[in-house]
This record gives structure tokens, sequence and C-alpha cells, in this order.
């Protein structure tokens, strides 16, 4: 078989893309948040564990500790009692009591609109800054963690960024849309492949499909709606009907990851903290 060219990797990603959009048309992110000061937290608390994890333990982290003023003045044991079921809760207290304690000493208590600042705070990132500029709303009131705020995007970043975790970097490493594993690098590869407005929707498609479909020990290859255009189909269950068995949340008929989901989520919500 023929190398692939690059023009033709090009065309045949951004069909991949064109599927997803289809496929996934309410693809978000899936942390519960209702303000920017809310996203970034959640998105700290959220590595090495799963979305649904730290929609499950936010709650009562944030009625406790609405603001970043409220966050930098905590007592650690009161912090590391309330985020321990999201794992590493030790070091994800250090992360986001001193990315508190910054954002008041160095922004007024305020989450930074740069990525040049974000990246700067304790335990933040390109990945969770991009997370917070792709989705947050900017204005004021989000910013400084209006717990009225609401979570729709009024004044967005308008920075659009790629977000690269374990499931996107394992989906288009499938998908040879690269060959790194450096998460840096991985987004160039892939920002070089697409334009930037669809940058952060990208994002979204391709996590939804790593998290539903496309998963990293037996992928539902067939009940996959990109097999024709995957290099890498067959790694995982070809037959249809076993396929459709692996198909988790709203996929597969379960609840998804946020206790709080947007209006056109087709699933269910997922169950609260002790409600599994």
């Amino acid at each position: 078989m023929a190398e692939e060219t690059r023009l033709a990797m090009v065309r045949r990603a951004r069909k991949i893309n064109r599927v997803l959009a289809e496929t996934y048309p309410y693809a978000h992110c899936e942390l519960d948040f209702v303000n920017a000061w809310q996203l970034l937290v959640a998105t700290v608390l959220s590595a090495q564990t799963t979305d649904l994890r730290v929609n499950q333990v936010t709650p009562a982290l944030f009625a406790k500790y609405p603001r970043p003023a409220d966050l930098a003045g905590a007592e650690v044991d009161d912090v590391e009692a309330l985020i321990r079921p999201t794992g590493f809760f030790r070091a994800k207290t250090r992360s986001i009591t001193r990315m508190a304690a910054a954002l008041v000493a160095d922004h007024d208590g305020m989450v930074p609109r740069t990525l040049a600042d974000l990246v700067k705070l304790p335990g933040v990132g390109r990945k969770t800054a991009f997370v917070v500029t792709g989705n947050a709303c900017a204005c004021e009131a989000s910013r400084a963690g209006d717990p009225d705020h609401g979570a729709n995007v009024h004044t967005p970043f308008g920075v659009p960024g790629i977000t690269v975790d374990t499931h996107f970097g394992r989906l288009v490493r499938r998908w040879k849309w690269t060959t790194e594993e450096d998460p840096v690098k991985v987004e160039a590869d892939v920002a070089a492949i697409f334009p930037k407005s669809e940058w952060t929707m990208l994002s979204h498609r391709v996590v939804f499909h790593g998290r539903r479909i496309c998963h990293a020990r037996k992928p539902a290859c067939g009940a996959c709606p990109i097999a024709p255009l995957c290099p890498s189909y067959g790694e995982g269950e070809t037959d249809p009907e076993k396929a459709r068995k692996l198909l988790k949340y709203e996929m597969g008929g379960y609840p998804g990851q946020r206790l709080s989901p947007p209006p056109d989520y087709p699933g269910k919500p997922a169950p609260a903290l002790g409600a599994e």
C-alpha cells in the first residue's frame, strides 16, 4: 500500500472532523461549572481522574469556597477532605490553594484573560488554560467567581486552543495525524491541519469520541462512524453487535459525566457522589 501523502492525510483528517461534528453535535466540556473560576479549579482537579468524579466533588467544594479569596485562606485539611475522591488530593490541594492565592495576590482575585498569565499560575499548564479560554465566559463576574453567574459563554475569552489530554493524544495517533507523544508537539501537529476556528470544538469532539467509542483498551471499531477513514480500524472489536455493547455514556444508553448537563444533551444526568 502506498504511503499516504500529507495532502491526503489532511483531507482525511478534516473528513473525520466533519463526521464527528455530525455524530456529536452536542459535544462540550464535560466539567460542571458556572464561571471561569470554577472551570479553572475543576480542570486542575480533573488530572488523573474522570470528569464525573470531579463533578461529584466540586458542588461541596464551591459551596464552602465560592471565590478565589475563600480558597486561598482555606485550611489544608478541610480542602483535602473535600477533594479526596479525585485522587492525588494532597498535591491537588497544594495546586488549587496556591493558585487561588496567586489570583488574589497578582490578579485581584480574577482569573486572568490571557494564556500567558494563566500558565504562570500554580498547577496550570497549557491544557488547563485552553479549557478555560475555550469554554468559560470572560466577563468580570465569571472571572471573579460569582456563583450566580451561570455557565453560558456570553463574553468568550476569544482564545482558540487544542486541548491535548490522554483521549485526544491516543486518538490522533491512531488516526496518524501525528506520531508525537509530547502534548505540546501533538498540539502543534494537529493545529497545522485545521483552521483556528475549529480548534476548540475539534478538541471536544475527539475527547467525546475517545470516551464513548474509541476506548484505550478495546475500541468499538464495529460501531464507529469514522471506521472507513481510520487507518487503525481492527485494533478493537469489529463485529457490529459486539461493538455496540462496548459503547459508553449516552451512546450506550447510560448517563454521561455531568450532574448538570446542558439542555440539549441527549443523555441523563450523572449520579451524585454516593449515589452510583
